[in-house]
């Protein structure tokens, strides 16, 4: 399992001192980035090919509450895929440091092709990349986004 310790700063705190909603949003996009560049893609390498990861849909679930500089471990798996690799749906775990779960995201994307505006298939490095991530126990095959062009 793909996993970064992180911690919950000062700028990720609401009015409620616990960690916000969007926090878990940006350190979900961090991970992946992480991932990305670790495995030959960091962000020169997506302007090079013109294409980006782009999210349509995030659910988040809360379980436990975040506090400020609480350490956290965040997971990174791949909940669905396209055989193609135009669709995905990605898994974040956020794990206090007393192990338990503190909220769960899953995040519905695909890659853009930048100059285009439209959904493409990545390229087979980036594929394979996807690929090597865990799977989660409730993976989906997902259909391709991919459409005919007129």
């Amino acid at each position: 399992m793909y996993t970064k310790k992180l911690h919950a700063g000062w700028a990720d705190m609401d009015f409620n001192a616990h960690m916000r909603n969007t926090a878990y949003l940006d350190k979900a996009a961090d991970v992946r980035q992480m991932f990305l560049i670790e495995n030959g893609f960091p962000v020169e390498e997506f302007v090079r090919l013109r294409i980006g990861p782009v999210v349509m849909k995030d659910e988040l679930e809360y379980f436990r509450e975040v506090g400020l500089q609480q350490a956290l471990v965040v997971s990174y798996a791949l909940g669905g895929h396209a055989a193609d690799g135009s669709r995905f749906l990605l898994r974040h775990e956020f794990f206090r440091a007393d192990g338990l779960l503190a909220a769960r995201l899953t995040s519905t994307g695909g890659w853009l092709q930048l100059d285009e505006r439209r959904l493409i298939a990545p390229p087979a490095p980036l594929l394979a990349a996807m690929n090597a991530l865990e799977r989660t126990a409730d993976f989906a095959v997902l259909p391709s986004s991919l459409r005919p062009r007129s």
